[in-house]
């Protein structure tokens, strides 16, 4: 081997290789791009192969090297596929980014099982099936991080999103576990809890409400959990939260779990569930769309925002009410 492939191969062993299922849109197509940029070598995946491919070229652009991969993670089979693909191309895993996602709204009553089953299958299998895949291959190299997304909803319940809190509940239990598990092993564990994100997950959703679907304000952008991602593995802390406002709402369902189940009661009713008219609807839950969708859902344009805020301020004079009462 030449003095100069030596050096290339010397230097490839030094960039580290990060797999990022959920890569098409969103958070995961924000955390491409935040990789990329440090021109690492990505694995991406989402069930679409065609949805993945203007995300590789952007990244490809940004100076990464990448491959991509169809994966439906509420596949073991296929979860373990992808795994071995990242080996097989660049001789191991770094990082591994377990953030695909699906979310319905509707209540539990009314919610098709199947579409119940799926995001649960989705957002907490598709962990399991992620952590399984990529931990044997983690031990061999007696190190590696494992970096789950979570939600808000890991921590705290709301109504009309019965599956999406379930899978999410979950998700936290088994980082908690997994996480003693690995104590001592060299492998690091990361939850990444964000609240309100402006991505296009909203416009996705399986919806049987017959409302048209909002996220509930103030909602940040996906780049700063993207950040909050690729800063994950050089810190100690196992949890780290994106977006402030929300966590309000830890503190108020800690001391007053009655005043916390009328206001966010008021709050899905009134600000996320608002306009009549809206047909039912499976999302992207059970398949698909097919195409690649943008990092943003538009929901921090300013009339979204100030009608929205206006909702939010009334929530806020509802808990002041509740306060007084109390």
């Amino acid at each position: 081997m030449s003095t100069f492939r030596k050096a290339l191969a010397a230097s490839l062993e030094d960039v580290p290789v990060v797999v990022i299922t959920g890569a098409s849109s969103g958070i995961g197509r924000a955390t491409a791009h935040e990789y990329a940029r440090r021109s690492e070598r990505l694995v991406l995946a989402s069930r679409s192969a065609t949805a993945l491919e203007p995300v590789a070229a952007e990244c490809r652009v940004l100076g990464a090297e990448v491959r991509t991969v169809a994966t439906d993670v509420s596949s073991e089979e296929a979860v373990e596929a992808l795994a071995t693909y990242a080996i097989a191309h660049f001789g191991r895993i770094d990082v591994w980014v377990g953030n695909a996602g699906v979310m319905s709204y509707g209540t539990f009553e009314r919610t098709p099982p199947r579409i119940f089953r799926q995001v649960v299958d989705t957002n907490l299998m598709g962990q399991v099936h992620g952590a399984r895949a990529v931990l044997p291959h983690f031990r061999r190299q007696g190190h590696g991080t494992l970096v789950l997304v979570g939600s808000l909803y890991s921590r705290v319940g709301s109504p009309q999103i019965s599956p999406y809190v379930t899978s999410k509940f979950g998700l936290l239990g088994f980082a908690e576990s997994l996480r003693q598990e690995l104590r001592g092993s060299g492998i690091r564990l990361r939850l990444i809890l964000p609240a309100t994100i402006d991505t296009p997950i909203y416009h996705h959703a399986a919806n049987v409400t017959g409302h048209r679907v909002h996220p509930l304000p103030p909602a940040s952008s996906p780049r700063r959990v993207a950040r909050a991602i690729v800063r994950a593995p050089h810190r100690r802390r196992f949890a780290t939260f994106v977006g402030r406002a929300q966590r309000a709402g830890l503190l108020l369902h800690g001391v007053a779990p009655r005043a916390y189940d009328a206001v966010v009661s008021f709050l899905k009713h009134r600000v996320e569930l608002r306009g009549d008219g809206a047909k039912p609807v499976s999302g992207n839950v059970l398949t698909p769309s097919g195409v690649a969708g943008a990092v943003t859902g538009g929901w921090r344009r300013w009339p979204e925002r100030i009608g929205s805020g206006m909702l939010v301020a009334g929530a806020a004079l509802l808990i002041a009410g509740v306060a007084r009462r109390r």
